[in-house]
């Protein structure tokens, strides 16, 4: 028998024990509880305004909750929280196996993961739809597997996995909340009245996030932050015949450019107020510029360019990968992600149409605060409008909660740097990556405000191609097995 290093929490041996048990639990449970999540279309409130009616949430929180306690773990206690009017939350803890963790004071490792999904979209392979599951080749196919159905089976099953192998290890809490999607403008709420069973959070564990490839662990090192809502420019009661009114009656669509033209400059993609800009820190582009070095052109090639499986160098706005990854992380962007008051091409007669509505979807730093932007959004593009048109910019979520402020990781403390090193050569034979991501958690900053001490494991299976939010979005099975028991390495490691 090897002698066993004190200096590492979980022996080679142990690892290949977590490994083992990740790998049968998702074989056995986890892709099948998956499977039946994803048929299930249980889309955000923002995107299904009847979804206490509808059900479809309830189904998954309770499927997910069931699946939890049917699992027996020694201690745990799970409720379904509810505050009326908001999407549910379910909260677990599980007791300290850990000498001393459960006094008072002792430390507690938070889950997070969310049930509730982006809606359908267009463009899925033929054989394929967002809510009929398919799994091929070690894919998972559907809406919301990836992002983020896994979350609550491996977070549960990265406990089992230590508790199974007898490896010691802290109290454990979970939150799996059902309005992410929405912007977590029901979560604060939650956050409030959860804090005094929360405990000492010392480690924040988020499955919401991406990977760079499939080669190693990742770690997100910060997060964008988004303003969401409808832009919506009027200029007559009912549409008009285009040939009477044109040239006298100015066009909504012509009115809206031009207060876009405040926010972006529609030839370079930039955004122009400098309130929604920050400086990138230091320590930051020295890791993108690491990453930029292993990932090379998959930074861009990724994507699913018109022109081919490759891109092309005149279609993303840059091919550096050291500046494509500042890009998508740390500049405010601009998207069009929906559209109305246009009639289908079939039906479009010659009316001057009486609006034109935008649905915006602007991505900020991770230093600017969301809810200032939304206001001053707001304030941009409603003020002075063009010919005195009616404009209006209604952004979504809750008063005083309009935005989602992004997040910047604290420093990593020396013990998680090395345990995230020491689980991603393990379980995946490479070093540990660290990369930043214009996707937004809002639940990061709320707990990095409320425990300011805490480090966070923000990581996930979203990777090359998995395509969240769109169609053909899938879960890499291998990889999540690898990240179910990577974490609990981690989780081991925490003091």
């Amino acid at each position: 028998m090897n002698a066993r290093d004190p200096l590492l929490p979980v022996q080679p041996d142990e690892a290949e024990a977590l490994a083992q048990f990740a790998s049968r639990v998702w074989d056995e449970e986890i892709v099948p509880k998956v499977t039946d999540y994803i048929a299930i279309p249980a889309k955000s409130p923002m995107f299904d305004t009847d979804w206490a009616a509808n059900g479809h949430i309830e189904k998954v929180i309770r499927d997910a909750a069931a699946w939890v306690e049917s699992k027996k773990v020694a201690g745990l206690k799970l409720e379904v929280v509810r505050i009326e009017g908001r999407t549910p939350v379910i909260f677990f803890e599980v007791p300290a196996t850990k000498a001393g963790g459960n006094e008072p004071d002792a430390d507690t490792i938070c889950l997070y993961g969310h049930l509730d999904k982006q809606p359908e979209f267009n463009g899925w392979r033929n054989d394929l739809g967002p809510w009929t599951p398919k799994y091929e080749n070690g894919l998972l196919y559907g809406r919301g597997g990836a992002d983020d159905g896994y979350a609550v089976y491996a977070s549960l099953t990265a406990i089992m996995a230590l508790d199974k192998a007898g490896i010691a290890r802290p109290r454990c809490v979970g939150i799996i909340e059902s309005c992410e999607e929405s912007g977590s403008f029901d979560l604060p709420a939650y956050i409030d009245a959860l804090k005094p069973r929360l405990g000492n959070v010392s480690l924040v564990v988020c499955l919401d996030s991406g990977a760079g490839n499939y080669d190693q662990l990742w770690l997100t090192t910060n997060l964008r932050g988004m303003v969401s809502g409808v832009l919506k420019v009027e200029i007559l009661t009912e549409g008009v015949h285009s040939g009477d009114s044109s040239g006298l009656v100015p066009s909504s669509f012509r009115i809206l450019r031009q207060v876009l033209d405040r926010l972006e400059d529609s030839k370079t993609g930039e955004l122009l107020p400098q309130s929604f800009h920050c400086e990138i820190p230091s320590d930051r582009v020295a890791q993108t510029q690491a990453t930029a070095a292993i990932l090379g052109d998959l930074v861009w090639k990724r994507f699913p360019w018109a022109c081919g499986a490759d891109g092309g160098s005149t279609l993303p706005t840059t091919t550096d990968p050291t500046q494509a990854l500042l890009n998508r992380t740390w500049k405010p962007t601009l998207s069009v992600t929906g559209a109305d008051g246009f009639p289908e091409l079939r039906n479009a007669g010659n009316v001057l149409r009486p609006y034109t509505a935008f649905k915006l979807s602007l991505r900020l730093p991770p230093l600017i605060d969301g809810n200032e932007a939304a206001m001053k959004l707001k304030a941009l593009l409603e003020d002075n409008a063009p010919y005195n048109a009616k404009v209006t910019f209604s952004p979504d979520g809750r008063a005083g909660a309009y935005g989602a402020t992004g997040w910047n990781a604290p420093s990593l403390s020396p013990w998680l740097e090395a345990a995230l090193n020491t689980a991603s050569q393990a379980h995946y034979g490479a070093p540990c990556g660290y990369i930043g991501q214009g996707g937004t958690i809002p639940l990061m900053s709320m707990l990095q405000a409320n425990f300011p001490a805490a480090q966070m494991m923000v990581c996930g299976v979203l990777g090359p191609k998995s395509n969240a939010h769109g169609p053909n979005e899938f879960l890499h099975v291998p990889y999540g097995k690898k990240l179910t028991a990577a974490v609990a390495q981690v989780m081991a490691a925490c003091p």
